[in-house]
């Protein structure tokens, strides 16, 4: 059982990008869809929903492409994965059984508490793995 779609993964992965990214540059699809590892056809999709929701920003021109549409810092995981999968929840279903429901509500906060980070904190997850790495050899 897999929590997030193959288009979640994707679209994390092209917003990670995309911070990485000197600010007010924009960065081209192709770029993006190399550095990810994103079939582009599927990239342009999942950008298209992304500037719907008013996350990145699309630049016209020679120079056009693709860019965060606000700071890194003030866009969260989350807010990520539930445009593009529409909720991170484990289930929506109605639940009967009052404690099972209890047991739903809670591991749904849970799990949006763990993705309720920002985007730029994922460098602090490049940071750990070059000290892994650089302990390691």
């Amino acid at each position: 059982m897999s929590l997030i779609s193959s288009k979640g993964i994707y679209g994390l992965s092209a917003m990670y990008e995309l911070s990485k990214v000197e600010k007010k540059k924009p960065t081209q699809i192709k770029e993006i869809s190399q550095k990810a590892n994103i079939p582009q056809n599927y990239l342009e999709q999942l950008l298209v929903v992304l500037r719907r929701a008013e996350l990145v920003k699309s630049v016209r021109g020679a120079y056009g492409g693709y860019m965060l549409a606000r700071n890194a810092d003030d866009i969260l995981i989350k807010d990520i994965f539930v445009a593009l999968e529409g909720n991170i929840n484990i289930t929506t279903q109605e639940i009967k059984d009052p404690v099972l429901e209890l047991f739903y509500r809670e591991s749904n906060q849970k799990l949006e508490a763990i993705f309720d980070i920002s985007l730029s904190k994922l460098g602090e997850y490049q940071d750990r793995l070059t000290n892994e790495l650089n302990y390691i050899i």
